[in-house]
């Protein structure tokens, strides 16, 4: 029996088909990358201080309402408290001048009962303003931001397992329009509990459309185009939506507006059903041979060649003797002790390179005083860590590229400690570069899980490191938090994760030059894990070696 990539020789590898296929699954994945990123501008906080009603204050004391505090040598206004209202009047009204007459740090103060006033120099609103989430209700702020990727989370663990039985292709579409729809909705949100329920039902769709589109197009594709797509295509497509999402906040200063304008193009993406198909490969898992066949025979007619008699001559019976057909769980990842421990190693893999990913790519949001310059900054970083991915996957074996990766991001996080206070560009030359590599890791993990696991469980797999991944993103607001204990504690603690999964990824089999797995009797013949405390496999070396078409 042939393999799929030599079944559908005959197509060639980047045709019209694979054309249409590579660039429309690609433009799919655009709104992953504006919306992964959206709360830096919906949640911000502009400056404020305690609203002043009407009271027929003096001009001297309406300034001088508001305390002075001194914040790194610079006198900064409260924005939390003011001087208790009733005595600030009665004094004003007994003409009293502050400072001269009256010692202002003697008076008592009170909390902003009448609201607050924000500066519109940067936002006409955001969420903090619309829903006034400062001072005892800060907390809220990086609460949003972790029940979104909570959101993501239980999306990742679904979606994986869904796709797998229904199909990538209804899994694609039906997560894109929850995203696109629970946007939308998100606008006319009229309390902060409910915009937050809403951004949860957002984010179940928000990576589990990028892990769709990411498997679908690595199982309709093959050879090096199916590389150029995993690696190259798919992350840049989220690239151009993250450079977007600046440039239309940039101009869209209004939160409700912004989230307007992100989710109402995405309709334009409805017609991509007709042209998208469904992934031959799961086809076949399911034994749907005749619908797998009339797909390529339509790619066919597109590409202009002859497409043979039977494409997949022999699969149903060659498959039967050497395969039985047998139902696949989740449970299929631990009820072999080297899958296990594969699973739980990328898992924890896929957990620090999520957490290094948010929380520099948060972190540098403040790097710049401008925010829309700060965040293009972020995403152009990624392209050539993209390329480099790209040239990785092609030339050089995975887990040395991944350890390589881990390794040159946690360099530059622990080197940042020993940065002189007040060399700026230097702090954020090392923080960029750690974001290089990190992002390079991030796009070579994706590919690489691809191609660990055999067709019948690559989505349930992609989806449970994409499950797991999210934590590390979850736990990011509040990593970035301990900064303010400790300037250098959340790079330190980076470092150190990636160092650890580094060290653990040298346990990974090797997948390089190697056909993806259709079964699980492929995955079995592939080299084991490499742990000294497992048992060590049985199959010989050579059998290893006979999956590999250079042997």
């Amino acid at each position: 029996m042939q393999t799929y990539p030599e079944s559908i020789a005959f197509l060639g590898q980047f045709g019209r088909f694979q054309q249409m296929v590579f660039f429309l699954l690609c433009i799919s994945i655009v709104p992953n990358g504006f919306g992964a990123f959206t709360l830096v501008f919906l949640a911000d906080t502009p400056s404020h201080r305690c609203r002043v009603p009407d009271v027929n204050l003096t001009d001297d004391w309406l300034d001088a309402v508001i305390p002075v505090r001194v914040v790194n040598g610079n006198p900064v206004r409260s924005s939390c408290t003011r001087y208790r209202l009733d005595v600030v009047r009665n004094l004003s009204d007994q003409g009293y001048s502050p400072d001269q007459d009256v010692n202002l740090t003697a008076l008592e103060e009170e909390t902003c009962k009448d609201g607050w006033i924000y500066s519109k120099d940067i936002y006409q609103s955001t969420i903090v303003t619309e829903f006034d989430l400062v001072c005892g209700d800060k907390w809220k702020k990086p609460f949003t931001t972790t029940i979104f990727f909570v959101g993501i989370l239980v999306g990742s663990f679904f979606a994986g397992q869904l796709s797998d039985k229904c199909g990538r292709k209804p899994i694609l579409f039906a997560t894109l329009a929850l995203q696109t729809i629970f946007t939308f909705i998100q606008v006319f949100s009229v309390s902060w509990s409910m915009f937050t329920v809403l951004l949860v039902i957002n984010g179940l769709g928000q990576m589990s459309n990028y892990m769709a589109a990411l498997v679908l197009g690595a199982e309709i594709l093959t050879g090096n185009v199916r590389l150029l797509y995993s690696s190259l295509g798919t992350c840049f497509g989220f690239a151009a939506g993250y450079m977007l999402l600046p440039l239309c906040a940039y101009f869209v200063r209004d939160w409700k507006s912004l989230l307007l304008v992100l989710s109402v193009p995405c309709v334009a993406f409805l017609p991509f059903w007709w042209f998208i198909p469904e992934s031959p490969r799961w086809l076949l898992c399911q034994d749907r041979v005749e619908e797998a066949e009339d797909i390529m025979r339509k790619a066919a007619k597109i590409n202009k060649v002859q497409a043979p008699g039977a494409i997949f001559q022999g699969y149903n019976g060659a498959r039967a003797k050497t395969d039985p057909k047998e139902p696949h769980s989740i449970l299929d990842l631990v009820r072999n002790v080297n899958i296990a421990a594969m699973t739980v190693v990328l898992c924890y893999v896929a957990f620090t390179m999520s957490a290094g990913y948010y929380g520099i790519s948060f972190n540098t949001t403040q790097l710049h005083d401008n925010t829309y310059v700060s965040c293009f900054i972020s995403a152009v970083v990624e392209l050539p860590a993209y390329v480099s991915s790209w040239l990785a996957l092609r030339y050089i074996p995975r887990r040395l590229s991944v350890i390589g990766t881990l390794v040159f991001a946690a360099i530059p996080l622990y080197l940042m400690q020993l940065v002189p206070e007040g060399y700026f560009g230097l702090s954020l030359l090392l923080e960029m570069v750690g974001k290089y590599a990190i992002t390079m890791g991030f796009g070579l993990m994706f590919a690489y899980t691809t191609e660990l696991y055999p067709t019948a469980l690559r989505n349930t797999a992609a989806g449970i490191c994409n499950t797991v991944a999210r934590l590390g993103s979850c736990i990011t607001p509040y990593l970035l938090e301990l900064g303010s204990y400790s300037r250098f504690l959340p790079y330190i603690i980076l470092g150190s994760l990636a160092i650890l999964a580094a060290f653990a990824t040298i346990f990974l089999p090797e997948s390089f030059g190697r056909p993806l797995p259709d079964t699980m009797q492929d995955m079995r013949r592939r080299e084991r894990i490499n742990c000294p405390c497992l048992p060590k496999a049985e199959t010989p070396v050579t059998v290893v070696l006979m999956d590999n078409p250079k042997a």
